[in-house]
């Protein structure tokens, strides 16, 4: 079922709070179409956050996102 969605990572630094992590992440919720799939907080602060989304059903233009680079969201 993995094969009905595509993930991006995304990393926030420690830097970041989590009201602003988290109003990034409804941006790209409500704009992309990403949905939140898993997050992790290390000890440093450091967040790494995995979206997903449902893929396009066949046919349809693919618009470049999620090519499997980690993106880095940084204040």
């Amino acid at each position: 079922m993995t094969d009905d969605y595509e993930y991006i990572p995304v990393r926030l630094p420690p830097d970041v709070t989590r009201v602003t992590a988290s109003m990034r992440l409804s941006l790209e919720a409500e704009f992309g179409g990403w949905e939140l799939s898993r997050v992790r907080l290390y000890p440093d602060g450091t967040r790494k956050v995995l979206l997903r989304r449902r893929r396009p059903r066949s046919g349809a233009a693919d618009d470049g996102v999620g090519g499997g680079d980690q993106t880095e969201l940084s204040a």
